[in-house]
Order: structure tokens, then sequence, then C-alpha cells
């Protein structure tokens, strides 16, 4: 998706709905609002996700991370329970929120539709959060989480050659920094990342960051403030870790699958970390959604394009995985 294919276009009906129902809703912009009114106003979300996708198990678990012991939800959905005898592909599933906000009881929806939609075991990692809990101790969360997958594959009836990683937004820049970290460490890499809109870069110095700047859900504003609640200090934020498309090289990183949103301010940074993944030898499968909105993978209940992409993820794990 070009830049000049958004010239003179606005999001379709159902993002524009959802827009004008959030802007009536009222309240202060992230960057302006408090951190206890930015956390519970993402509860405000939860008529957009739907109904709750039926498991077959859902398990809760406290596992052992850096700095604290940390929640992870284990879900199971009803097509791992028809072949249980046979180990189980899994996400490893770190949510979006700015790394600011959410939690794995707002994100339960997603992560349920997940799950049902791909066959795929998600567990999902409630890692801290910023600015209580800045860089490292997110990303430690979640190399945690996915650690202790790897860990406990055959108590959680997983495959271990097919477990992976996924985050939407603040979730996919954490996904795409374990894939790095483990590279880097020397450790056994997840076998897929799935990455949602994801925040890349912290300069947000591009095309999609200026023409969706505000109005369209997630403000740039609002995207600069969080990197700085994220990464308060400055030196930090060119390391990899922390923005994945500054690393010099992302040769022999994992298979990715890269969802795009059109009316996002992540837009052209995600279709950057694409081309420079696929320009590094990495196989990249690009999900490109034209005429939504950034977060819409928590809008099943308002945007059809959910229940698309997740159909469209789901086609590309088989692809990757066989």
């Amino acid at each position: 998706m070009s830049h000049k294919s958004s010239q003179g276009r606005r999001p379709d009906a159902q993002a524009t709905e959802v827009l004008v129902q959030r802007a009536a809703a009222g309240g202060l912009p992230m960057h302006l609002a408090s951190l206890p009114a930015s956390r519970a106003a993402q509860w405000e979300w939860l008529p957009y996700m739907g109904d709750l996708a039926p498991m077959a198990q859902v398990d809760n678990r406290f596992i052992a991370a850096p700095t604290a012991e940390i929640p992870v939800r284990v879900y199971r959905p009803l097509k791992a329970a028809t072949a249980a005898d046979e180990a189980q592909p899994a996400l490893v599933a770190f949510h979006g929120g700015c790394w600011v906000v959410g939690n794995i009881d707002i994100s339960e929806r997603p992560h349920r539709d997940l799950a049902a939609a791909t066959g795929c075991v998600v567990i999902a990692v409630n890692y801290q959060k910023a600015p209580e809990h800045p860089f490292p101790v997110p990303l430690d969360d979640c190399l945690a989480g996915y650690e202790w997958v790897r860990a406990n594959a055959t108590d959680l009836g997983v495959d271990p050659e097919r477990i992976g990683v996924v985050g939407d937004s603040a979730g996919g820049n954490l996904a795409a920094a374990v894939c790095l970290a483990a590279r880097e460490r020397g450790e056994p890499m997840p076998a897929v990342q799935v990455l949602l809109y994801p925040a890349v870069d912290h300069a947000l110095q591009t095309a999609s960051a200026r023409d969706f700047a505000e109005g369209y859900g997630l403000s740039t504003a609002d995207m600069r403030w969080s990197w700085e609640q994220y990464v308060p200090d400055a030196a930090l934020r060119d390391d990899p870790l922390v923005s994945p498309l500054r690393a010099p090289s992302l040769a022999l990183l994992p298979p990715a699958v890269v969802v795009i949103a059109e009316f996002d301010v992540l837009r052209d940074e995600g279709l950057r970390y694409a081309d420079r993944l696929e320009a590094d030898g990495v196989r990249v499968a690009r999900l490109t959604y034209d005429g939504t909105i950034h977060g819409f993978w928590w809008m099943a209940n308002a945007v059809d394009q959910c229940h698309q992409m997740l159909d469209d993820v789901s086609v590309e794990l088989t692809a990757i995985w066989g």
C-alpha cells in the first residue's frame, strides 16, 4: 500500500462509526490524561470486541520473570481439543496498549478470537507496564513468557517446534524485540512472529505519522508520549530492542506475518519493517487492510475486517508451519 493510495480517501463506514462513537464519548487524549484515567478508559473497548469465543480450556498461571511474578493466561481452543493426542502450535501473545495501559483481562476477547481462528494454543503474558516499569522490564517479562512456554511445552501440550509470538501495536514491538533478543543471545527463536500494526521505530517521522496524526484513533502525539513513558532515557531509543527497525540486520529472524491498517499512524513503519525483513532474507506475509484503523483486532463486534484478518493470519500460519 503506497502513501499515495490514501490521498483523498477516508476510513470505511465501519471504522468511521467507531471513530465517531469514540469522539462522542469524550475524555482527554492519553498524552494529557492521568494514568488512572487512561487505564480505566481501556475498558470502554469491550463492547467493540463482541462475545467471548468458547474455549476448550482456560488456565491462569503465574510465572517467574526477572523482577516479578507475572500472570499468564493459557487459551486452549476447541480445535485443539479435538486433536488432543497431538501437540498443538502455540502463540505467545503480548497485548497492545502503548506499553502503558491494557492487560490480559481487557484483551481476553481478541486472544480468544485468535485461538479460535488459528487453532493455536494462545498464551497471553501480562507484562509489567511503563512508566512504573520502563524498558527493559516489559521486554524481559515477554521474554520470560516465551521461554516459559518453551520450557513447559510438554505440560502445555504444545509443539516445541511451533511456538510463535504475536503482538499488536506496542505488543508487536515486544514480539519483534523478543525475536531479536533470542537471536542475539543464540537461543531458540520463535517459529513465527505475527506483528499486528507494530510500533517499530521511535522517530515517528513517516508520511502516515504525519497524515493520520489526529482523528484516526491512535494519535501521533499519544504515540510519542507512549515512547517517552516506555523509554524515558532518550539515549536508549535507538537500541534495536527498543526500535527494531533500527537493527543493523534482520537476517535469520523467524518468518513474519505483518498486519497493516491503512489509516494508521504506524502504517509506514510496519511496511518498512516488512520490507527490511524481506530484504534480509526473511519470509514475510504482508496483510494490508484498506479503509480501516489502528487497533481493529479489538473491534470484532464493529469492524468486519477483524474477522477477515484473523482468517488470513490462520492461512499464513498454516503455510508457514505446514
